[in-house]
């Protein structure tokens, strides 16, 4: 019988092979150089590109040693006890779904070499359960393959790491007890057509992710004002609109589009998902030079943008999330970790004319979004005055006192500035405002692409592609934006690092660290044959408000095209997923975060297939999935 040796072993350290030659190593984390992981990202791991999980958990070496094995991976779980509740792993190679049965521990079906061993949430694997490879299989005992247990050597020679007692029943039922007296096994997953004896697949009503648009009730006093002027944001939001409207069409007042209950949980659970893939996406860029170039970033800011990420993960406050929902999946275009835009909308509008119009069935999509972005400025770093900086737009008048808004109640003084009015040098060399204030603390509704181009007009190609751009300070001369945004002692919300999951190259890096993952499309930086087939969008890396996207089909032929000013950029190409078209309207679903977290969602909608700057939000109610599939 192989054993723990019981002399522990540092961070890192190879403990022994599994079968296929899959290492395993200690996860002392107590034992973690911190010169060789001087920050969580240094903990990810990858094996041929593909994101697998953090080193060296019990996860990540389930995922490694599948794909390794059998060229299969599962998806990402929050827990290693989720794993139970999974029904499929990706084949990467093949492009396709293969099924994976659960079988709870006791089954008439018994484990078998190469399946996943998975534990109950509770005792010695509190809150997070664990999952195990097994390795060998016997009716008195199975040998399993882990990490995340111990950090100690496996025996001389030995592919396995405990050995587990098991009693097979006079009635066949196979049963396996853990070394840990107060741990518990859930049962054993193994990739098979053959069902008898799973558990029964929970398959999801593809109705319940079909959206439906619907119209309230005239109110006899069409004119009724229902925002509350008195409120700088919504007397903003009145002016911006033209009166108490929603949507831009008169005609269009009354319509709202409804979802269901689990397409809200499937919204939240793929809004955290993504972020957090974002996120590896983004740490593996600035580890690869050669992805960052496809960036188009000047390399003078390349360091600050490192810097920002390596010094500023928490502080991030808004992102939105673009996604097209139908019975046919999930699917994200891209991920707008820079943007304010429909918080307002979302987070205030929506469920006041909800409230107007007497809609009581259901629950407002963004009736939580305000109160979580205070929560957020209320944990994040900032303190004394923020510094709101926009243009002299509408639009952007009632983002920014919406955004002022919430820090008030989040406690926290603020000042909104129309461009860079007022903002001055100090004799001592600081940005300071019209009342002599020190700028220490800014949030912007400008993109981080605003400054870069600025940057990129004053600086010849020499200086920016060498050393690290810092703003001079010029006495007696007028600040420019990127003086502001990107000086040492400035803290800019959000944060500069944001550049990277907004910029369309980040599409293809997911598609390869992520393959097949099934809220993804595949992108690529080049037109590929299976992209042709498909059909295809064609965008630019950086763009905004759905400017220069071309709609191909199967047939090469241009489906839509828009038109703007970011032609000379460079191009991704992206799997074609059209929006539902509901009642005339190609409709996208935005979900928002706050510091990261899934915060609501609403609606885009347009008679174009392509969302823009002119599209239209309309209200979201989620119902419950008895009353959506009841009336709809």
């Amino acid at each position: 019988m192989a054993h723990l040796d019981s002399a522990s072993t540092a961070f890192g350290t190879l403990l022994g092979y599994a079968p296929g030659g899959v290492a395993a190593y200690s996860s002392d984390y107590e034992t973690a150089s911190k010169l060789q992981y001087p920050k969580r990202s240094a903990f990810r791991s990858h094996y041929d590109g593909i994101y697998m999980g953090y080193k060296w958990q019990c996860v990540e070496f389930a995922r490694r040693y599948m794909y390794i094995n059998h060229g299969y991976i599962f998806d990402d779980v929050a827990m290693a006890y989720d794993i139970f509740d999974l029904r499929t792993v990706r084949d990467v190679k093949e492009n396709q779904l293969l099924p994976l049965n659960a079988f709870v521990n006791g089954n008439k079906r018994h484990p078998e070499v190469g399946c996943l061993l998975i534990w109950k949430e509770g005792g010695e694997f509190e809150e997070t359960g664990h999952v195990a490879i097994v390795t060998e299989v016997t009716e008195q005992f199975v040998r399993i393959a882990e990490q995340n247990v111990g950090h100690a050597l496996w025996s001389e020679g030995a592919n396995y790491a405990r050995q587990l007692k098991a009693k097979v029943t006079k009635e066949g039922e196979y049963w396996i007890t853990c070394s840990y007296g107060d741990a518990q096994i859930l049962g054993w997953m193994i990739q098979t057509d053959d069902n008898e004896y799973a558990e029964p697949h929970n398959e999801k009503n593809t109705a319940l992710f079909q959206l439906h648009s619907n119209h309230a009730n005239e109110i006899t006093d069409a004119k009724k004002s229902w925002l509350n002027i008195a409120n700088e944001d919504e007397a903003a939001f009145v002016d911006a609109m033209g009166g108490h409207y929603l949507t831009s069409v008169i005609s269009e007042q009354t319509r709202y589009f409804i979802a269901s209950q689990s397409a809200e949980t499937a919204l939240e659970y793929a809004t955290n998902e993504l972020h957090n893939m974002f996120m590896h996406a983004t740490d593996y860029v600035l580890e690869h030079p050669e992805l960052l170039e496809k960036f188009n970033l000047p390399n003078s800011v390349l360091p600050k943008i490192r810097q920002s990420w390596d010094n500023r993960l928490n502080q991030l406050i808004t992102s939105r999330f673009d996604f097209a929902m139908t019975k046919n999946g999930l699917k994200v275009y891209e991920y707008n970790c820079d943007s304010a835009s429909c918080y307002m909308e979302s987070g205030k509008v929506q469920g006041k004319w909800a409230r107007h119009y007497g809609i009581n069935e259901g629950h407002d999509a963004g009736k939580d979004l305000f109160k979580d972005v205070a929560r957020a400025w209320k944990k994040s770093h900032a303190k004394g005055v923020v510094h709101i900086l926009r243009d002299d737009e509408a639009e952007e008048a009632y983002h920014a006192l919406f955004m002022q808004d919430a820090l008030k109640s989040a406690g926290i003084d603020s000042k909104i500035i129309i461009g860079l009015t007022g903002l001055q040098w100090s004799e001592q060399g600081a940005v300071i405002d019209a009342e002599g204030e020190q700028v220490k603390w800014v949030w912007k509704t400008w993109s981080w692409e605003t400054a870069l181009d600025q940057i990129r007009s004053e600086c010849d190609e020499e200086t920016l592609n060498t050393g690290v751009y810092e703003p001079d300070w010029q006495r007696n001369q007028p600040l420019r934006l990127s003086d502001v945004l990107l000086r040492e002692n400035i803290m800019v919300f959000e944060p500069l690092w944001s550049l990277i999951p907004s910029n369309k190259a980040i599409l293809p890096v997911l598609w390869s660290l992520f393959p097949n993952h099934p809220l993804l499309l595949n992108s690529a930086f080049e037109l590929t044959p299976e992209l042709q087939a498909t059909g295809y969008v064609k965008k630019p890396i950086v763009g905004r408000c759905g400017a220069n996207i071309e709609l191909i089909d199967h047939n090469d032929t241009v489906v839509e095209a828009t038109q703007g000013s970011f032609a000379s950029q460079d191009m991704i190409y992206q799997q074609l997923f059209a929006l539902p078209n509901i009642d005339g309207y190609f409709t996208q679903v935005c979900t928002f975060t706050a510091a990261g977290s899934y915060a609501g969602s609403g609606i885009r909608a347009d008679k174009s297939m392509v969302i823009n700057k002119d599209s239209d939000c309309f209200a979201l109610r989620f119902y419950s999935d008895k009353t959506f599939l009841t009336e709809f």
